[in-house]
């Protein structure tokens, strides 16, 4: 019996951070394709529309570059700053370069990163 593609999607959103960042990755390894440079491909495509790039950009992103020589600190500020447990949390650090936080606006994105830069990271507001 074949899954819907409603029934995909339910299932796929009740996954866990950790639980979807481990299907991606057995994703990617299975068909042979990467996330990122889909994702590349794709906000490449809007910035070539000439109109689009000339609108202020209102949505910015956290990227962490660097977790820095004070790990637990970082990974504590990644813990203020999103909804994960101290795992997911170590591992986003663990993994960086990653986006902390995503479609925040330009205020919420600069004081992330200033708390993320406290704490002894390299951040940068994307």
């Amino acid at each position: 019996m074949a899954l819907s593609k409603a029934e995909i999607l339910d299932a796929i959103a009740s996954l866990t951070v950790l639980e979807l960042s481990e299907l991606i990755k057995d994703l990617e390894e299975k068909f042979g394709v990467s996330a990122a440079a889909a994702a590349v491909a794709v906000a490449a495509a809007p910035a070539a529309g000439g109109a689009a790039a000339a609108e202020e950009k209102t949505e910015f992103d956290v990227i962490l570059l660097s977790a820095g020589d004070n790990k637990v600190n970082v990974i504590k500020a990644v813990r203020e700053l999103t909804s994960l447990g101290l795992k997911e949390a170590k591992d986003l650090v663990d993994g960086a370069p990653k986006a902390v936080k995503e479609a925040v606006s330009k205020a919420d994105a600069d004081a992330a990163a200033k708390k993320l830069e406290e704490a002894g990271a390299k951040a940068e507001v994307k």
